[in-house]
């Protein structure tokens, strides 16, 4: 008798493990999320692919320009571009149909630059900061764009009464509705900066908030969801909340909080650091100058997203989700494309599209652009 209950248990342990390993989260990451090509940048085989564009969404229209390409005559651009989504086809896995458009407007009327950054205030956008031709030359100047008019005009500066505050690889987010954008991070080839920044769209004007609490850093990565910014990722030389050089501190900002406490507080870490088991395997989240965007209603609730980027030295295309129910993480299926840095995200009627970026080397800029379906099967040939 004693033989037939160990062998029920031995049974009984067999079936729940194999039950066990077929659920969704012990699957291979690469079943979790579809990458399905769109239109190429530039809407033609003959377009110049950009690194490190700034970019700005106007009534689920996205527009995305300046940046660098390697091969072109003056490397720093100011051309740019408007995309709007095309209808979904065949459940979108049919990749011969380019889907989505892309139309040229009028060029930035600042000077050419990359790394620079765009936001969208009381229905503009605006572009500023970045990095000059010559490579050593950084901005503090900003510049609106309207999309009804198609015409850009001279913005604010960044500055407070005493000095300009030049920079590039800063990070953004903005609040159309309340007609503010936020400034944060950077550097300007020397210094890195936390400092925090409200532009006004009714005044015109920017005022300089406290310093956020984090790491200063560069290339950092945000997200706007249910009225608060979020801030993570990027390249910092603390070693406070940093695994070499990059940060895996991770901040919500509340522009509703009345305690200026509260203002920013401090998620779950982005890196192995909790002694529980929830982040064993956050081993490639951390990254710099990466893309991001966020999706709601999807199969398992609204999610935040980034993708490619770099570590310290070697481009990356590793793609995790970011529940903001549970703050937790998941690995979902790689960006299909090249590994590249300086690419840009943004999302449409909650559609999610990912373009742009350079090699790591910086000889070679992307013009594929591709759209994210999270509740999808992977599948390479799309």
């Amino acid at each position: 008798m004693s033989m037939k209950r160990i062998n029920f248990t031995l049974f009984t342990v067999l079936v729940l493990a194999i039950v066990f390993s077929c659920t969704k989260a012990n699957l291979n990451y690469t079943q979790n999320g579809n990458w399905v090509h769109r239109s190429t940048f530039g809407g033609t085989s003959t377009a110049i692919g950009v690194g490190y564009p700034a970019s700005f969404v106007i009534n689920n229209i996205a527009y995305v320009g300046t940046g660098v390409n390697p091969g072109a005559p003056s490397s720093k651009l100011q051309h740019f571009w408007s995309y709007t989504e095309g209808p979904i086809i065949n459940g979108a896995f049919d990749s011969s149909i380019a889907v989505g458009t892309w139309t040229q407007v009028a060029d930035f009327i600042g000077l050419a630059r990359s790394n620079a950054i765009g936001f969208t205030a009381a229905g503009k956008g605006y572009v500023g900061t970045g990095l000059a031709n010559d490579g050593n030359t950084v901005y503090a100047d900003f510049y609106s764009y309207n999309a009804t008019t198609n015409t850009w005009a001279l913005a604010d500066s960044l500055y407070n009464d005493s000095a300009s505050f030049p920079r590039y690889d800063a990070a953004s987010f903005s609040f159309d509705t309340l007609g503010v954008g936020y400034v944060m991070t950077g550097t300007d080839g020397f210094n890195y900066f936390n400092d925090f920044w409200m532009f006004t769209a009714a005044t015109g004007k920017w005022t300089q908030l406290p310093n956020m609490p984090g790491n200063q850093r560069s290339g950092a990565l945000t997200w706007v969801y249910n009225g608060q910014g979020y801030l993570l990722t990027g390249f910092t030389p603390s070693a406070k909340w940093a695994s070499g050089n990059l940060a895996y501190d991770f901040w919500r900002y509340d522009p509703s909080a009345l305690d200026p406490n509260v203002v920013w507080s401090r998620l779950r870490d982005i890196y192995n650091t909790n002694p529980g088991t929830f982040d064993d395997g956050y081993s490639n989240i951390i990254r710099k100058n990466g893309a991001s965007f966020v999706i709601k209603q999807t199969q398992f609730g609204d999610k935040g997203y980034v993708t490619l980027g770099a570590n310290t030295s070697t481009a990356i295309n590793f793609t995790w989700e970011y529940d903001f129910a549970s703050d937790i993480w998941t690995e979902k299926s790689p960006f299909n494309g090249n590994a590249r840095t300086g690419a840009t995200g943004f999302t449409l009627n909650n559609r999610a599209f990912v373009t742009c970026g350079l090699n790591v080397g910086a000889q070679q800029a992307y013009t594929d652009c591709e759209e994210f379906f999270p509740n999808q099967v992977y599948n390479a040939n799309d």
